[in-house]
């Protein structure tokens, strides 16, 4: 007996040891590429290609400096706030409506609109870009940032709206119905029943239309033109078709990028899991 415990402790202890060397070999190659940029942003470009894997010989901060100064590229992150923060904002609101719609009321044609929204997941962005883009040049909004805003708002829309679709289904009906009883009309219960009962997938919705916005190159490198109005994915883009060779500025410039995205991940990772997994559960 004491001999098939100690052999399912060792089976048990072996497994883990797998499962830990996995995840840690994982964090590491997740980890690495992060840290060998930063690593060679405070480098002059010549160390980096001679000594790319070693420290600083020379450390600088002109790099940095250039990016801010000559790249000008705090105007760049202004401009993706706008657009990523104005993206998001609408998704969230536009989501949930449709949501609360598809999820409470019964009404012709509900079947369609719920195919239409889960098709529209299979249609890739530059399938439709000739068009959009016609459709933005008619309305004279190229190099706006509502160029962008628009077509990522159409774009994130059905993947929020499944998300959002999925959380409220699992949400009891008695409070919504003792609402309506007591006289409450239905922007009553959806601002003041649904909204708070959806801030976990809403949070969700929120941090990955942010994300995939700010890194949208693709749209806003079609809509925009002006320099002054890049985003910072369509400058880094930029950076590296003028610039190179110079390794120095490319790697401060995409450590400069890439910071913002790792700050939201690491305050807002749980609502993500959480988030997701109410909406799984719930679903």
């Amino acid at each position: 007996m004491s001999q098939v415990k100690t052999k399912r402790k060792k089976q048990f202890s072996i497994a883990h040891v797998l499962i830990y060397f996995i995840l840690i070999f994982w964090a590491v190659t997740t980890v690495f590429p992060f840290v060998w940029v930063l690593n060679n942003s405070f480098k002059p470009s010549r160390e980096v290609v001679n000594s790319t894997f070693s420290l600083p010989k020379e450390f600088t901060f002109d790099n940095y400096t250039n990016a801010f100064g000559k790249q000008n590229i705090l105007v760049s992150y202004e401009n993706s706030l706008i657009i990523s923060g104005s993206v998001t904002i609408a998704v969230m609101i536009l989501s949930t409506m449709m949501a609360f719609a598809m999820t409470r009321y019964n009404f012709k044609g509900k079947t369609l609109i719920n195919s239409l929204i889960v098709s529209s997941l299979m249609f890739p962005a530059f399938s439709t870009i000739i068009p959009v883009f016609k459709m933005m040049t008619g309305m004279e909004l190229l190099n706006k940032p509502l160029s962008v805003i628009l077509p990522q708002v159409a774009g994130n829309l059905s993947f929020a709206t499944i998300v959002m679709m999925g959380f409220l289904r699992g949400l009891p009906l008695e409070m919504e119905e003792a609402a309506y009883m007591e006289g409450a009309g239905v922007s009553k219960v959806f601002t003041g029943i649904i909204v708070p009962l959806s801030r976990p997938s809403m949070a969700t919705v929120a941090i990955f239309c942010f994300l995939w916005s700010y890194n949208d190159l693709f749209t806003q490198l079609i809509m925009i033109r002006k320099r002054t109005k890049y985003p910072i994915s369509t400058l880094l883009n930029e950076i590296s078709s003028k610039y190179g060779t110079d390794y120095g500025l490319m790697a401060a410039s995409v450590t400069l990028i890439v910071i913002p995205v790792l700050i939201v991940y690491i305050f807002l990772q749980k609502n993500i899991i959480k988030g997701l997994t109410a909406g799984a559960i719930k679903g």
